[in-house]
């Protein structure tokens, strides 16, 4: 365990979110952590300031897929109109930056890592869609440095502002007789049409520069440090990445073609926010990512996972059973409030206004079902949604990228259900909406004339826009 001498440190910690729930996860930051976050102008991205000794906290965020501590931050950074010219800048910027902080948590952050071995190959931090992601070894640069098996503290005796990076008692251990040779990548994400270089352009030459200040070793898979180069037009953020593989992996051991993250059910369930004693159900559960999520942060309520494939059953009981004894082996509560049916979706056998919540993963008509079958599946489960649903208090949480057919099946199901917001999010590079709905007083085959409900007024801009679509 690291330990930091001294005052306490305040640092930044940028975190990616789901595209979409930045505000969700502001807060969940302000409920757990008590700052308040600043949402970046790059989607998907937020920061807030922790002291060192908050570091676990912020790795039982839900709302998070990646951390890292932020080194050094430019809202208005001016880019040279020359890439020569920038590229040499960003080669200057490395040794001006001010690490020291930075790397006292990333040492404290490898104290409460629990995986020991070495991460894999995997881009961490997954650029959006209409970005770039540059992960370019500085060994690879046009003037290569070449590595020295130095420690960082052999290499501070040459550069007297270059941080102390000690390892801990174990690592020295293992080290010995030999010093630790510190490894480390670049990965550069760029989002921008304006600027003159690309993302392994200012990767290669920014992590060129880093080598030789640090004197460490390039290793594009088996690293120690991965340095982040985030550039989104104006706006430059330098960090150092604290987590290993995303959080949203969390609660899934058996994946299926579909997965949903983990971090994504969670902004879903808090956007319905679920009550004591609610009885939530998930009718095309896949591999159980909602229900799963549900039950682990929002345990007073009880969830009901069905799908009408065997295989996802299977998945789905087997990712509970895996959660269920890794709480076990914690000496925590091994049960959870969930349990998993085999159902037809269309004709659930569930009682008539028995449900609270239906939260559930559409079928986009992409790598599962087709569009063409979407324009029947989506008004007869609708209709069976509202069959089951409360009337008057219930309400529904459904995620889809099928809006014109989902629009559709709305509008034929005679006032039951009423829109009352829309987050625009991004799944596996496919724009889709996570549309809550309301189940209105209106019961089946009753017209909409004869639902006399006042319209319910939601200052979202998404309600004002209704469905019209920010990519459009």
């Amino acid at each position: 365990m690291w330990l930091i001498t001294g005052s306490m440190l305040t640092v930044t910690i940028g975190a990616t979110v789901p595209t979409g729930f930045e505000h969700t996860a502001a807060e969940e930051v302000k409920e757990k952590i008590g700052v308040d976050a600043k949402i970046s102008k790059d989607r998907g991205r937020i920061y807030f300031p922790v002291t060192s000794d908050e570091l676990h906290q912020v790795h039982q965020l839900r709302s998070v897929d990646n951390l890292f501590v932020v080194v050094e931050e430019y809202d208005h950074y001016q880019f040279k109109e020359s890439k020569d010219e920038t590229l040499t800048e960003l080669q200057e910027l490395a040794s001006k930056l001010p690490w020291t902080n930075a790397l006292e948590i990333w040492k404290l952050n490898r104290g409460l890592k629990r995986k020991k071995h070495h991460r894999k190959g995997v881009n961490q931090t997954k650029a959006k869609p209409g970005s770039e992601t540059g992960d370019v070894p500085a060994a690879d640069t046009e003037h290569p440095v070449p590595p020295q098996a130095m420690s960082a503290s052999e290499g501070e005796a040459k550069e007297d502002n270059t941080p102390d990076l000690e390892i801990s008692e174990q690592d020295s251990q293992q080290a010995a007789p030999e010093a630790k040779i510190i490894k480390f990548r670049v990965t550069c994400n760029r989002a921008g049409d304006k600027h003159s270089f690309s993302s392994n352009e200012a990767a290669r030459d920014f992590g060129g520069a880093v080598q030789e200040f640090f004197q460490w070793k390039a290793d594009m898979t088996k690293f120690d440090i991965e340095v982040l180069l985030n550039i989104h037009n104006e706006e430059v953020v330098i960090g150092i990445a604290l987590t290993e593989e995303s959080l949203h992996r969390r609660n899934i051991s058996h994946f299926g073609p579909t997965t949903l993250r983990s971090t994504l059910c969670y902004g879903m369930l808090r956007l319905c926010r679920p009550q004591i004693s609610d009885i939530i159900l998930d009718p095309m559960c896949g591999t159980g990512a909602i229900p799963l999520e549900g039950a682990l942060e929002f345990n007073s309520s009880f969830y009901i996972a069905g799908d009408n494939n065997d295989m996802a059953v299977n998945r789905t009981v087997n990712n509970v059973c895996h959660i269920q004894k890794r709480r076990a082996n914690k000496d925590s509560t091994p049960g959870l409030p969930i349990d998993t049916v085999r159902w037809d979706l269309c004709n659930l056998p569930l009682r008539t206004s028995s449900v609270d919540i239906i939260i559930t993963d559409m079928p986009f008509g992409k790598r599962m079902g087709s569009r063409k079958k979407n324009w029947d599946l989506y008004p007869s489960c609708l209709r069976e949604m509202a069959r089951v649903c409360r009337p008057g208090s219930g309400k529904a949480v459904l995620l889809t990228q099928d809006k014109k057919c989902f629009a559709k099946a709305i509008s034929k199901m005679g006032g039951l259900w009423r829109r009352m917001h829309t987050v625009w999010v991004n799944v596996g590079g496919l724009h889709a909406g996570v549309y809550l709905l309301k189940r209105t007083g209106a019961t089946i085959g009753q017209t909409t004339e004869e639902v006399n409900e006042p319209q319910e007024v939601v200052n979202t801009q998404e309600d004002q826009t209704e469905d019209k679509d920010p990519s459009c």
